[in-house]
């Protein structure tokens, strides 16, 4: 394939995995191991995160907007913190980055090497499709928030989600849902707490520097992210307010099955 191909095939996997309860880790290693597909260069890399980063803030731009205006002027005020609906999701989103930072740096090292492993990814995607599974027996919540510990636990969730196979947006909302959190309220807190980790990759932007000759491929996927990102969020944020969240377990199970069974007959590298 060519690079422009491949940057394409990169950008729609990336961009629908990232917000589909699916795993786009799980689904670009997968696309590595099966297509020998994948990002090649830092701009490529990088440029298929924002894409997916932007898509985030178009659809929730009003909450996040919200988030950080009121947990600003928090610094000031703090009892804006506990009395207005930006500032109570800006505590959430800040009490889940620490055990998702904490989880994600200590979990690093290995992540590479499990992404090798279809029987990881395949555990992962089983994972993934019980927790969606599950959600067919929880309880609709009237929450609009979570308490301190429930935002622990989304972050904890959430940096667990580095491995392979196990889908970030899948979890985070289960959670939420589990912790009695209304459906919609799932959808953007779940958006909410992913932004600090997107929002990490402006530190690595120097990089593209280096990689100026892999830009145009970089552009090309990153717009393809974004529209594909687009897409996959209004569907998501549909089928988890309609109560059909769990029907993201009609892809990710049999996934998960072809995968351990791909596993038999193709072992970890």
């Amino acid at each position: 394939m060519s690079p422009f191909a491949d940057a394409t095939l990169l950008g729609v996997v990336r961009g629908l995995t990232e917000f589909l309860p699916v795993s786009s880790s799980g689904h670009l290693a997968l696309t590595t191991l099966v297509f020998g597909v994948e990002p090649a260069g830092a701009s490529l890399h990088l440029l298929l995160r924002v894409g997916t980063l932007l898509a985030t803030l178009v659809v929730i731009w009003p909450v996040a907007f919200a988030a950080v205006r009121e947990g600003t002027l928090g610094l000031v005020r703090p009892s804006r913190w506990a009395t207005t609906g930006g500032g109570r999701d800006a505590v959430v989103v800040l009490l889940a980055s620490v055990p998702t930072a904490l989880i994600g740096f200590l979990m690093r090292p290995a992540v590479e090497r499990f992404s090798l492993s279809p029987t990881v990814l395949g555990v992962g995607f089983l994972m993934t499709t019980l927790l969606l599974i599950s959600t067919k027996w929880a309880k609709a919540g009237e929450a609009p928030t979570l308490p301190a510990w429930g935002a622990l636990l989304l972050g904890t969730v959430q940096g667990l989600s580095v491995l392979p196979g196990v889908s970030r947006s899948g979890v985070t909302i289960a959670v939420a849902m589990w912790l009695g959190v209304r459906k919609d309220r799932a959808f953007e807190l779940s958006m909410l707490a992913s932004l600090p980790l997107a929002a990490s990759l402006f530190w690595e932007l120097p990089e593209i520097a280096a990689d100026v000759r892999g830009l145009s491929t970089g552009i090309v996927g990153g717009a393809v992210a974004f529209a594909t990102g687009l897409l996959a969020l209004i569907v998501l944020k549909r089928t988890v307010n309609q109560g059909r969240f769990a029907w993201f377990a009609l892809w990710v199970g049999p996934l998960a099955l072809a995968t351990l069974a791909m596993a038999k007959a193709w072992p970890a590298r």
